[in-house]
């Protein structure tokens, strides 16, 4: 191996302990501290000119066409603190109690939790920021699992799943074999899932989003057709005035699946319409959602 080589494995590797251990001090200082310190971070960053910031800014503009320029640079700056600040917030979220989670995240749930004899349930997720700490929340009341992308930093790959798993959850890599989800899911354990972000056209569909076409994965109704399974939907979103997060569980999906996925993919896309209508600053835009385009359509990126 080079000199060059070794140089950028020592620096990687301290570049990691460094990030672990930020974590950890801003999982025991105070949430409001803390929070407050990442949407400053958050602002300053989008000062600088930089590819996410370019990302949000067409995001925004394709889904909420007719506002000013003023307009997408406040909603895209505003989304820059929510966005750095959960990072920081990824200290609690990773490291703290399972009490002090508890004490951060209030609950307003449409079904009933306890019910023992629910049928197999899909939990489907949105990536707003505060998605993570919802499902870690909701770890610690029951056995669950979870499916996550992996990503391209192999350390903080496997730290984010085992932190995200500490309270018992299984963590089930996306491209897990659909067989091992429904037999957890027939077995009674919940699986946690999120279809809302640009996995590739396999296995998807380009239906509306905000009017735009976006390829949109058909992954839930087929696990659902195949599990006999309820999708519920939930969502977290971050409070107001530094008061923690709000997880919402809302009534299973009524007449779901269907018999077509493109259906299915467009209604659980107005349903995610209708919640990002409700804080806007929360989504996750700094992601390519129109990375793919219907076959004629030119890229927007």
């Amino acid at each position: 191996m080079s000199d060059s080589h070794k140089q950028g494995g020592l620096l990687g590797q301290l570049g990691f302990v460094l990030v672990v251990a930020l974590l950890r001090i801003f999982s025991v200082l105070p949430y409001a501290l803390v929070a407050r310190l990442g949407s400053a971070l958050g602002a300053m960053l989008y000062a600088i000119p930089s590819s996410r910031k370019r990302i949000a800014l067409v995001n925004l503009r394709l889904c909420f066409p007719g506002k000013s320029e003023r307009e997408y640079d406040d909603l895209a700056k505003n989304h820059f603190r929510h966005v750095i600040r959960s990072y920081l917030e990824r200290g609690v979220q990773w490291f703290g109690s399972a009490e002090s989670i508890r004490k951060l995240v209030r609950i307003e749930s449409r079904i009933d939790l306890e019910d023992r004899n629910a049928p197999p349930t899909i939990y489907l997720g949105f990536h707003f920021v505060s998605i993570e700490v919802g499902c870690i929340l909701y770890s610690t009341r029951q056995p669950a699992a979870s499916l996550y992308t992996r990503m391209s930093n192999t350390r903080l790959c496997g730290l984010a799943r085992r932190q995200r798993g500490r309270f018992g959850a299984e963590m089930i890599e996306r491209s897990t074999s659909a067989k091992k989800i429904v037999a957890l899911l027939r077995s009674g354990i919940p699986v946690m899932l999120a279809a809302d972000m640009d996995h590739g056209i396999q296995n998807s569909v380009f239906v509306p989003f905000f009017g735009v076409p976006a390829c949109t994965l058909t992954s839930v109704s087929r696990l659902a057709r195949l599990a006999r399974a309820r999708v519920v939907p939930f969502v977290t979103e971050v409070l107001p005035d530094y008061h923690g997060y709000k997880l919402t569980i809302f009534e299973p999906l009524r007449d779901f699946p269907s018999e077509s996925d493109t259906i299915d993919a467009r209604r659980i896309n107005e349903f995610l319409e209708a919640q990002i209508r409700q804080c806007p600053e929360q989504y996750y835009w700094v992601h390519r959602r129109f990375k793919n385009r219907p076959p004629g359509v030119s890229g927007v990126y």
